[in-house]
């Protein structure tokens, strides 16, 4: 594990477990990368001003500056996730992929292939983490079937439905965005509603999910799609 985000209730808190997490990094001898790391403090919601968190003698953890973000598991944060910021990149680097593969000397076949697993799981990665609409998603898939009629991977007026039926079935087994979407937002409310009684972290979120607007409770959304 090399991502790693301590929370803590007081900077002294902060201090003890930054020198616990230190000692066992020193045990497997993994060093800390400071250019990434950074620290950041809140006073009832709000984001405030702190010292550096020392680590050693001539080592410590910037402060977060104010305006900037960092990145944790792929996610760009500050005082919260910055939805429509990653929104943007994951729909930009998700075009380049799909671009490059389009471009590609691979057959049609590997490159139906290649979308749904190199330039689909950038966008996957995102779902339930990133508030999506709908209507953004039905937009990539537009875009998509665009990119492919115009390198003659699509003609314009074929069958839409075909494109994202399986091969075997007699389709062309391309992933439907909108499908993958839907499909990972019911499996982790399904997680959520049948592990929460096992599990005390569960039980957290699943409580905090209750608390949310129906656009950023997951529960609420799965439950929404799979009435519609």
């Amino acid at each position: 594990m090399d991502d790693l985000k301590l929370i803590a209730k007081s900077e002294e808190e902060l201090q003890k477990q930054i020198q616990t997490v230190k000692a066992f990094s020193d045990d497997i001898n993994m060093e800390f990368g400071l250019e990434k790391c950074a620290k950041i403090a809140f006073k009832r919601g709000k984001l405030v001003h702190s010292k550096n968190l020392v680590i050693d003698i001539n080592r410590e953890i910037q402060e977060l500056e104010q305006g900037k973000t960092y990145k944790y598991l792929g996610i760009e944060e500050s005082e919260g996730i910055q939805h429509q910021q990653m929104k943007e990149r994951s729909k930009q680097e998700y075009s380049r992929r799909l671009r490059m593969i389009l471009k590609s000397e691979l057959n049609a076949k590997n490159k139906i292939t290649a979308i749904g697993a190199l330039a689909v799981s950038v966008l996957r990665y995102s779902f339930g983490v990133i508030n999506w609409r709908t209507e953004e998603i039905k937009k990539i898939d537009r875009k998509t079937r665009k990119m492919l009629t115009m390198y003659k991977m699509h003609h314009p007026k074929a069958d839409i439905n075909r494109l994202y039926i399986k091969r075997k079935e007699g389709g062309r087994g391309l992933v439907q965005i909108e499908a993958a979407y839907k499909a990972e937002i019911i499996n982790i409310a399904e997680y959520l509603n049948t592990n929460y009684k096992e599990d005390q972290f569960v039980n957290i979120v699943k409580s905090h999910e209750s608390t949310q607007s129906n656009l950023n409770s997951i529960i609420k959304t799965a439950a929404k799609i799979q009435k519609n």
